[in-house]
């Protein structure tokens, strides 16, 4: 309770102090001539939003970069350990076995993602407008849901009973059913890739409506001139959609697909909910809160933000610079 009213009164100080700021650098720029007023009216209106970041991201970041760089020993003392976190966390198999799934995540969930989007939003467009509207509408239906209650749910699809016992379980009672084998624990299988790859069709799941939308979107505002005109020069169904569209609504496929790479490199609440990063299936996410609140090492769980800040700067510049080109083409 303590800490919720002081996270509002810090959102409501920095909402004020921000106004406050605003309303000083106003009184200001109004005193002054024509001439300056032109160039100083634009940081009224800047002033206070680099306030909020400064308050709200720049500052807690820098924090968190010094806690990296704090070693907790057993007593929970602190002294001032340079990268030693960093040291023991990249020497520690486990977390590399983090890395390593985190990575299976970033190459599988988007690229899936994206081709899953592309594959509904051709085949939905096909149809008539009811069922078009209908079909969009159940496979968008999962991105409303969280990613707790998603994990909750897919828990019942790969539940295993005993031997012999009804297999409630969607999956288990497929499988032993068509090949009258015992039920498979899920999620707790010796193969860790497996049990990662069945996590991971949560994220898809969830995520393939809102890659739909958007892609569908694309294919629509493609001049139908240009398909026209690939058909007459006998271009069949399948040369016009990877010659003709696609190099058309490249610019959004790049850009569901970084919107998702961001999502899965800070993925948390699908594998808490299903395995708790248990059975080889951790990632950064998990980590950082076994760090902080199972370990008690405010050390350890700053040094995994910060490697995940350092891994997701590469992903935001190049979607800046994939804009900047955007803006220069048109």
């Amino acid at each position: 309770m303590n800490q919720l009213v002081s996270v509002l009164a810090s959102v409501v100080g920095g909402l004020v102090i921000s106004y406050l700021v605003y309303l000083g650098l106003n009184f200001i720029v109004e005193k002054t001539n024509q001439k300056w007023k032109a160039r100083l009216l634009p940081y009224v209106f800047l002033g206070p939003v680099l306030l909020l970041l400064a308050v709200f991201i720049l500052a807690p970041t820098l924090l968190t970069v010094y806690q990296s760089l704090i070693k907790y020993d057993s007593f929970g003392l602190q002294s001032f350990g340079g990268v030693t976190n960093y040291v023991q966390l990249l020497s520690s198999g486990p977390f590399l076995q983090t890395l390593l799934n985190n990575l299976l995540w970033i190459i599988v969930v988007p690229a899936l993602t994206v081709v899953m989007g592309l594959f509904v939003a051709t085949l939905a467009d096909r149809l008539g407008p009811f069922r078009e509207k209908l079909f969009k509408t159940l496979i968008f239906i999962p991105f409303a849901i969280s990613g707790i209650a998603a994990g909750t749910m897919w828990l019942f699809v790969y539940d295993a009973k005993a031997p012999g016992q009804p297999q409630v379980g969607l999956l288990n009672a497929l499988y032993t059913g068509i090949t009258k084998n015992d039920p498979i624990a899920w999620l707790q299988t010796p193969d860790f890739h497996l049990n990662s790859f069945l996590i991971m069709a949560v994220m898809i799941w969830l995520n393939a409506g809102y890659a739909m939308v958007l892609l569908s979107a694309a294919i629509k505002g493609v001049p139908e001139e240009t398909i026209e005109a690939s058909r007459i020069d006998g271009a069949n169904e399948q040369q016009t959609f990877f010659r003709v569209i696609m190099p058309q609504i490249r610019a959004t496929i790049v850009a569901v697909f970084i919107t998702v790479l961001i999502s899965v490199m800070k993925v948390f609440d699908i594998v808490l909910a299903m395995t708790s990063g248990q059975f080889n299936t951790n990632v950064l996410g998990t980590e950082f809160y076994n760090q902080l609140f199972s370990f008690q090492n405010q050390g350890k769980a700053s040094a995994v933000v910060v490697i995940l800040l350092l891994a997701v700067i590469p992903v935001i510049v190049y979607q800046i610079r994939s804009y900047r080109e955007q803006e220069a083409l048109r």
